[in-house]
């Protein structure tokens, strides 16, 4: 909060009032410009004055009274801190009142209020219908000028308390309501007559509420705010008996219902017109009466404006204020007159300009011929054939130009108007869309235009071919998007270091999503921290890519240099994904030589079969071998065995996924001298999924240092050769699919490991619960374990034996026991009662599931979840379950009938 300059006591009057009354507003409450304005106008503090209006705002944010989140003009939201906020309400508290929650003291609020603001929960309480009564009796509502609720309306005894202590009133200034339904307005709402301020909205519901239709009947209404209404859009067919409406804040769909709206002759926004041809009240000359028009304005149905005199009503030229303005014909009918666009000719304040789907041939004088509009600052042209195009480059001010479906037009260039040699100078943004015809973007030699070009975006042209980047002096262009344009020959890509936002891809799938669905076309994507490259054959300027982290390759032929002499490199790449086919064209050195930071490789995508050595760099972290399904991976016969075992290996994580083939060529006997090891010793972590090449647990010998092991469906790899070292330093083992593993994996570490040796294993995840609920194994998992999963259990199992159930009482640190598509499995251990540190427990798609332990449950058990397939009679066992054990959560999901 900013530091105050001046006390509150030392304020002007009308300006410590003007401050004090926004403690009308609830506490952390972000308030726009309009409203504050409206509201202090409305209960006359000041007056209409805009201007003056805008300087008390400025002169209250630079005493630190109220403080600006962001600028949005005349929407910007302010805050108020909490101690102005205690100190606005406590200078005005004879006057205006916030009741804030539903605990408020009716006793509290002083006799004199008139201004009364109302904050509350969506919730009853009984205390707040009592105060509220006791309010009614204290104030003389008849005389409130200000009424504010803040409210979501769900509550509907709220809703009808505060509709019952407010049907006196008449005299209101300003109201802000929320409704949900047509009974939600207040009692005799058509007689508050003297209403300035008007703010109503709605919440998202099924059924559409409609406008009263004796809104128009507040002839002094001065504010109606509808940016929060979800209701009908249709207005009151006299809403325009409204006439001294200035602010209108609604959607613009609701702006353009309003019939003879040049009734209105001071309302200063009108979003959007509709020309309507056979609907009275829609004509175009209605626009002419409404001369303190600001913002922006689109009028729609120019199509079926007949003549230059009804165009010519509308007059644009004399608003002054709007700087905005959309022109639209649509496609029903042809212009009549090819006059009529010359006869909309805007003031020359106006800033923004678009006109949309002319057909006449022939543009406007006052764009195409005359120098009038030379504030213009952006200009939108779609769908025309004008024989003569706006000198585009003599518009001096001109920041912004988008160019669409234009008809003629096949250069782009000093051609389009400006000094030779010098013109756009301003231009920031250049948008062509659908433009068949345009062939080149030209400059002259030695050309100094576009200093100013920021952004380029070139969509859906397919016979662009020429685009100057290197010859026009870009130096502050950031963003470059080329898409569908297969013809288009770019340079090195990013040209400059400032090009932070580059998108090309110049093939022919229609949308950006159809392509990176299926992956078609090329595509170089590049945000400045992330570069994307899949089947793109440009050249990429490396150094201008020194900011890049992370970076996607896919096949890209020539994407790598023919000699990678150390110049081609990505110095600040810490993540690749990238297609085995450049690892496997080249040396997989040299490639990796040029990401010297790589921390993080995902290889994939390769179908055809080939060899590659194992990836090896000295900054290498994580690994991942992902789909290549052709990949094979061949040893290297050296001294330290062939695999990647160097002692500056740093890799810690290496993942596999459905390859199939990497390890067909190793040797995995199981003497050591017949085994050689492909990873480095320094793992921790290594997940192989779907790899049938994985035969012998021979490969992984080395990794003693390993802490989580996942092998999954890897349905030919035998226990032969294991090293029960393996297990040492392990905290995570998951094992499915691959038959019976994981339990001959920890019959040999209970067997071969010396006396007294205390597994580190905490999470246990395995298929095959008659392998691993033996003693000699939960003896040696009991000291860690406090997560065990069964999935799928290959066995088929029904229920547990009594050896089982012993076996399972030895995991004395079990706190998560999981069941997870144990299809046969009919009954839950009995002895689960006693497992005392127990806390949660899962069963999952156990279709046959019948019963729950009639012993029950451990005492210790915190959380109950099932889900599945269950008989309905289970239903009985598990409100038992909540009855006798109330402090459990449980969590009974049922998803379709019991299996048979």
């Amino acid at each position: 909060m900013p530091s105050l300059k001046i006390s509150y006591e030392y304020l002007p009057f009308d300006l410590k009032k003007c401050f004090s009354y926004c403690g009308l507003f609830p506490e952390d409450h972000e308030f726009t410009s309009s409203e504050i304005n409206h509201l202090w106008v409305s209960i006359g503090i000041i007056d209409s004055n805009q201007q003056a209006n805008r300087n008390y705002l400025e002169e209250l944010v630079d005493n630190g009274f109220l403080m600006k989140v962001f600028d949005l003009g005349d929407r910007s939201p302010y805050l108020m801190h909490d101690l102005m906020h205690e100190l606005s309400k406590s200078v005005s508290a004879q006057e205006c009142f916030n009741i804030s929650g539903l605990d408020f003291r009716a006793d509290a609020i002083p006799q004199s209020v008139r201004h009364l603001s109302i904050n509350i929960e969506d919730r009853y309480d009984a205390n707040f219908e009592e105060e509220m009564c006791k309010l009614r009796e204290r104030i003389d509502i008849s005389n409130l000028r200000t009424l504010m609720i803040f409210r979501e309306y769900e509550e509907e005894r709220i809703d009808k308390i505060l509709k019952d202590s407010f049907k006196e009133i008449n005299s209101l200034r300003v109201l802000f309501i929320a409704v949900k339904s047509a009974q939600s307005f207040p009692y005799k709402f058509s007689k508050l007559i003297h209403l300035q301020y008007l703010k109503i909205s709605s919440a998202y519901i099924s059924g559409e509420i409609s406008l009263p239709s004796t809104l128009s009947r507040f002839y002094h209404l001065k504010f109606l705010d509808l940016d929060y209404w979800c209701g009908s859009y249709d207005l009151p067919e006299d809403f325009s008996h409204l006439e001294n409406l200035h602010d209108f804040h609604a959607a613009s769909e609701i702006h353009s219902n309003i019939r003879s709206v040049g009734k209105m002759k001071h309302l200063q926004e009108l979003k959007e017109f509709h020309v309507k041809k056979e609907s009275m009240g829609f004509e175009l000359s209605e626009l002419g009466a409404l001369t303190e028009l600001e913002g922006g304005l689109t009028i729609r149905g120019l199509e079926h404006v007949a003549t230059k005199e009804e165009a010519t009503a509308a007059k644009l030229m004399l608003k002054r204020n709007l700087e905005e303005l959309e022109l639209l014909w649509g496609i029903d009918g042809p212009t009549r007159d090819a006059d009529i666009l010359d006869a909309l000719q805007p003031h020359s304040n106006l800033r923004v300009l678009t006109i949309a789907n002319h057909v006449g041939t022939i543009g406007p004088s006052w764009l195409c011929l005359d120098m009038w509009l030379t504030n213009l600052e952006r200009l939108a042209l779609e769908g025309i054939s004008w024989s003569t195009l706006p000198p585009f480059g003599k518009l001096p001010n001109l920041k912004g130009l988008n160019l669409t479906n234009i008809s003629g037009m096949h250069q782009f260039g000093p051609r389009c108007g400006g000094a030779p040699g010098k013109c756009f100078m301003r231009l920031k943004t250049v948008e062509f869309h659908d433009m068949p015809e345009l062939a080149e973007w030209v400059v002259e030699p030695n050309c100094h235009s576009f200093p100013s070009l920021t952004e380029i975006t070139c969509i859906n042209c397919p016979n662009l071919c020429v685009m100057p980047l290197l010859e026009v002096s870009c130096t502050n262009l950031h963003r470059l998007e080329v898409f569908r344009c297969p013809k288009v020959s770019l340079p090195s890509m990013p040209h400059t270091s400032t090009l932070t936002d580059l998108f090309i891809n110049t093939g022919n799938s229609r949308s950006f999503y159809k392509f990176l669905r299926d992956d078609l076309g090329t595509l170089l994507s590049y945000d400045g921290k992330k570069l994307v490259v899949r089947g793109y054959g440009g050249a990429l300027a490396s150094h201008n890519l020194d900011k890049v982290e992370d970076m996607i390759v896919g096949r890209c032929d020539g994407l790598f240099p023919e000699e990678l002499d150390g110049s081609f490199v990505f110095h600040s790449v810490k993540s690749l994904q990238l297609d085995v086919s450049h690892l496997t064209s080249k040396s997989s050195s040299e490639v990796l030589n040029c990401f010297p930071a790589l921390s993080v490789l995902k290889i994939d995508g390769y179908e055809e079969e080939c060899g590659m050595q194992f990836p090896s760099s000295s900054s290498l972290q994580e690994l991942t071998f992902s789909e290549c399904t052709g990949l094979v991976l061949v040893p290297v016969e050296k001294e330290n065995g062939g695999g990647i075992q160097e002692d500056n290996s740093l890799l810690l994580k290496l993942r596999i996924e459905y390859c199939g083939q990497l390890f067909c060529r190793w040797p995995m006997g199981k003497g050591e001298s017949e085994t050689i090891c492909p990873f480095p010793a320094s793992l921790k972590k290594l997940d192989v999924e779907g790899e049938t090449s994985m035969k012998s647990m021979a490969l992984l010998s080395n990794l003693t240092s390993l802490t989580t092991l996942r092998l999954i469906r890897c349905r030919k790899l035998t226990v032969d050769g294991f090293n029960p070292l393996i297990a040492v330093n392990l905290i995570q083992l998951e094992v499915c699919g691959c038959n019976t593993i994981a339990a001959d994996m920890l019959s040999e570490v209970a067997k071969l490991l010396p006396a007294g040796y205390i597994s580190r294993l905490e999470v246990l995840r395995v298929d095959d619960i008659c392998g691993l609920l033996v003693a000699p194994i939960c003896n040696l998992l009991a000291p860690a374990l406090h997560t065990l999963e069964f999935e799928s259990d290959d066995e088929w199992m029904e229920g547990f034996t009594e050896e089982q159930e012993k076996a399972l009482q030895l995991l004395t640190s079990l706190q998560n026991l999981t069941f997870f598509d144990c299809r046969c499995l009919e009954s839950l251990p009995k002895g689960l009662h006693r497992l005392s540190s127990l806390k949660e427990l899962r069963v999952v798609d156990c279709q046959r599931m019948i019963s729950m332990p009639k012993e029950g449950l451990p005492v210790s058990l915190r959380k109950l979840e099932m889900r599945g397939y269950w008989a309905p009679w289970l239903d009985k066992q598990i409100e038992e379950i909540k009855r006798t054990y109330p402090d459990l959560s449980v969590t009974y999901t049922q998803v379709g009938k019991p299996a048979h």
